[in-house]
């Protein structure tokens, strides 16, 4: 199938929408036949299903990169005094290199693996394949602008969530907007329009130096941080919860009222992995410990039955509470219509619209949660091993949403570079929106929220196009002796400037609401929900300055 890249062969973007017959498809050449509109409908309709399942994946991404941040190690000291020996457990993470590399890194992981597998493709091609700078500004863009949006508005009305280390957030802050200006740099003022071999590697190297000048802020290193005293932060990454839960193998009823009590501490987003408890008579569902099964198994917390402890078990809950979704949500309506006293209308409607409507969006759900359920548990290998098959997950259904943009862009006519500016973005920053909305919710400041945003940019300018642009220009360097060339670079570094503008503004807002109402996130609802349509505003005027100008129009 044709790719983003092909369809800008001609080199000239002179109007959004270009009607061309396209011949492209997903799954069978049969789709060629099908009305254009009728086409554009079905691709936009998975689009949104690959966004469900983006969604679905990225909160178990989150549970087991917890699971990674929460691993701790023992550590015996001597004390010189009294000469005896101190055993204290510490954090094998750093929380500011954890929110870099696995939060930050990880939500990236789409725009990385396309942009290198794109790069790959377009080994021996003296032009820049088409998932480069433009998908990643876009990128940037939505980061910076929805997902600050939807982070306002997470906390609860009144609840207040504000960065506890202001000098780390100026660093990451500082290494995001130096990302864009050295893109800049790249594109118009050192070699216009093309990329050579050490700038593509200078730009790999500056993410090392984000670690190391964040790690220095942290640990507040003489000469390398600012002079910002940081405020008391909570000792764990997220705070200790107790779900309980109804067994399986009682009635239906009671595992729905369980799986509702679920739903509605979790917000039906993050999985909550259980088995069975022998404590006391009856059998009742809780959260595994932290730490590896084997670990927790031989410990004295009482949290796990060691017979019940093995990994099938545990793996096999995973496919009946996927199974159990549509029945519990339904069972679970009946049981709340009995707790509740209501009047015969307020049952009608729940009878059979909120429970048509509650099964229906559970039925979309199941295949994504099936699917889902591979992913190994969080409690193996410190969360390890789910982790690293969340983003295989993660990066295949990104694939798919860039072959989906590209037949929409394909069959509508619509400018590539619109597309990749919006839905493409969109689609590739969606388990980044996830993730961050998951952190303001769960965590008990901003810091992790809002860092995600910030470095998920540095880290698609630093690997994402960075790694992408050392494949090409190191292959062009030796084969031809010529540098990387990009397509419309002019158009790209008119979208850096507007994106410049509009991040100015958005920084400011951040900045006024944490010294008038105290914190970057929440506070009273009319004033969050007055700072998420500022940001979307702003969203809205960098996608139609930026696509007017790729397509030759301003």
């Amino acid at each position: 199938m044709a790719s983003l890249g092909n369809y800008t062969a001609d080199r000239g973007h002179s109007t959004i929408l270009r009607r061309e017959k396209c011949d492209a498809y997903l799954l069978i050449h049969l789709e060629t036949v099908l009305g254009e509109g009728f086409r554009t409908f079905l691709y936009f309709l998975g689009l949104a299903y690959c966004f469900i399942g983006l969604s679905a994946i990225t909160a178990r991404f989150f549970r087991s990169m917890e699971s990674v941040v929460k691993h701790s190690r023992t550590v015996e000291t001597i004390d010189p005094l009294t000469n005896t020996k101190i055993v204290k457990n510490e954090k094998v993470w750093n929380y500011t290199i954890a929110d870099i590399t696995l939060l930050a890194f990880g939500t990236s992981f789409p725009q990385i693996s396309l942009a290198t597998i794109d790069a790959i493709q377009n080994v021996g091609n003296l032009y820049a394949g088409g998932l480069g700078p433009g998908t990643l500004v876009g990128s940037a863009a939505f980061d910076l602008f929805p997902i600050h949006a939807v982070c306002v508005v997470v906390p609860k009305a009144g609840e207040l969530k504000k960065i506890s280390d202001i000098g780390v957030w100026l660093v990451e802050l500082f290494w995001s907007f130096w990302a864009y200006i050295w893109l800049y740099i790249i594109l118009e003022v050192w070699t216009p329009n093309v990329v050579t071999l050490w700038e593509s590697l200078l730009t790999v190297l500056q993410f090392g130096l984000l670690l190391i000048h964040a790690y220095a802020q942290d640990k507040r290193w003489p000469y390398l941080s600012l002079p910002i005293e940081r405020d008391e932060r909570p000792v764990e990454w997220v705070p200790v919860e107790v779900v309980k839960y109804s067994p399986l193998n009682k009635v239906h009823d009671r595992h729905s009222e369980a799986s509702q009590v679920g739903e509605e501490e979790n917000s039906g987003i993050v999985d909550i992995f259980s088995i069975h408890s022998g404590e006391g008579t009856g059998h009742f569902y809780q959260n595994l410990a932290d730490g590896d099964i084997t670990e927790s198994s031989t410990s004295n917390s009482g949290n796990i039955i060691p017979e019940e402890s093995d990994i099938v078990s545990i793996w096999k809950h995973q496919f009946v509470d996927a199974l159990m979704e549509v029945t519990g949500s339904s069972l679970g309506n009946n049981l709340r219509q009995k707790c509740k006293l209501e009047s015969a209308e307020s049952q009608k409607l729940n009878n059979i619209y909120l429970r048509v409507a509650r099964i229906f969006w559970q039925s979309l759900l199941l295949p994504w949660k099936f699917l889902f359920a591979f992913v190994p548990p969080y409690q193996i290998a410190h969360g390890w091993i789910a982790f690293i098959c969340s983003l295989m997950f993660i990066s295949g259904i990104a694939y798919i949403v860039t072959k989906l943009t590209d037949l929409i862009s394909c069959v509508t006519g619509i400018n590539p570079y619109v597309i990749a500016f919006t839905a493409l973005a969109s689609g590739t920053s969606w388990p980044d929106l996830v993730a961050s909305k998951i952190a303001a919710e769960r965590q008990l400041t901003a810091d992790s929220a809002i860092a995600n945003i910030t470095c998920s940019n540095s880290v698609n300018i630093y690997i994402g196009i960075g790694v992408p642009w050392l494949i090409d220009t190191l292959y062009n360097y030796i084969a031809y002796r010529e540098p990387l060339r990009i397509d419309n670079a002019e158009g790209l570094s008119f979208s850096l400037l507007v994106f410049f503008s509009t991040s100015v503004a958005c920084i400011g807002v951040l900045v006024f609401r944490r010294l008038t109402i105290g914190a970057e996130l929440g506070g009273p609802r009319v004033w969050a929900w007055v700072t998420c349509i500022f940001f979307m505003l702003l969203w809205l005027i960098f996608v139609v300055l930026s696509s007017l100008r790729v397509s030759g129009i301003i």
